[in-house]
């Protein structure tokens, strides 16, 4: 079987938290292996794709990364409406950045609408280890651990998109998490051709 004919399935990946916190960093270090000093905030909302192999199961997720401020919620709840999984992230220096992550997990669930918002799978990310060799940090493992194990366990990283430190493990088990929880959306490669073609005019001038 031509290996581009190959069943894929594509899942859809929500990644929030507070303007700053490393968002678009760590999703470039994970689909590009590369980390810009420069910081840039994300306006309204971007994704990229990566494409990887989970058991037997080839596998495109699509990370959506938005911009963090509040007014995030102008791009309507038909962003949300489908993803498989949603990845929080906060910074380990900044304490307000970890204090509104029930903020951002209530405004996606509200947003998505998923229909068992119970077990809809989260993922939640401590960025910014590197800092300070750790001592400029405020918020503590054990703080956050606590915390995700308070909302159904959800798995906790902490990572350095800077350093690239456990980045890839992050996003491999956001795959996993995401994979366990999709219903039916596989779909063929071609699929994922004319879906990336149709983006591109939409984007272009419709004169």
């Amino acid at each position: 079987m031509d290996v581009s004919m190959k069943r894929r399935t594509l899942l859809k990946v929500i990644v929030l938290g507070d303007s700053g916190v490393g968002k678009t960093s760590l999703m470039n270090q994970y689909v590009y292996n590369k980390f810009n000093q420069q910081y840039k905030a994300t306006i309204g909302a971007d994704f990229v794709t990566k494409e990887l192999q989970i058991d037997d199961k080839l596998v495109t997720l699509q990370i959506w990364d938005t911009a963090g401020q509040e007014r995030f919620q102008s791009l309507g709840s038909a962003f949300y409406r489908g993803a498989d999984c949603c990845v929080l992230v906060y910074d380990v220096n900044v304490l307000r950045s970890f204090e509104t992550l029930n903020n951002w997990r209530e405004e996606f669930l509200k947003q998505a609408d998923p229909s068992d918002p119970e077990t809809f799978p989260f993922i939640v990310i401590g960025n910014k280890i590197d800092i300070d060799g750790g001592n400029s940090r405020v918020v503590s493992e054990k703080k956050a651990r606590d915390w995700c194990a308070s909302r159904g366990d959800i798995p906790y990283f902490e990572t350095s998109a800077k350093e690239d430190y456990n980045v890839n493990e992050a996003f491999l088990c956001v795959a996993k998490t995401a994979l366990a929880s999709e219903h039916e959306r596989d779909i063929y490669f071609q699929g994922i051709s004319e879906t990336a073609s149709e983006v591109e005019q939409r984007g272009g001038c419709a004169c």
